[in-house]
């Protein structure tokens, strides 16, 4: 479950910054995780209460932002909306795309005291 290991980086971020602002306590920690990063949603939320145990993120509100996924076919340039990373374009068919949003992964902002 890489989801853990993905929590446990949260934390160490989260510490870093406010060590930086030489907060105490994260209030809330908004996130953002596009549909397309692999994260698996319920699985963070399961792992969450254990990984920031102990740490700055302890009780802290957590907000996650879901970003959607839009991809630009290679052959015929048209955007489109994608809930797979294989999703092909359904203007002519292709394989070949871009990704222009949805694999996100990040804090987006912290509130501390």
């Amino acid at each position: 479950m890489h989801e853990l290991s993905i929590a446990m980086g949260i934390v160490k971020i989260a510490e870093d910054e406010t060590a930086k602002v030489k907060a105490q306590k994260v209030t809330k920690i908004e996130l953002e995780i596009g549909v397309l990063s692999g994260i698996e949603l319920e699985s963070l939320n399961f792992v969450w209460e254990s990984a920031v145990e102990n740490s700055v993120l302890e009780g802290a509100e957590k907000e996650i932002i879901v970003v959607e996924g839009v991809g630009i076919c290679a052959d015929c340039e048209t955007k489109f909306n994608m809930e797979n990373i294989f999703d092909c374009c359904p203007k002519c068919g292709s394989n070949f795309k871009g990704i222009l949003k949805g694999k996100e992964l990040k804090v987006k902002s912290l509130e501390v005291i």
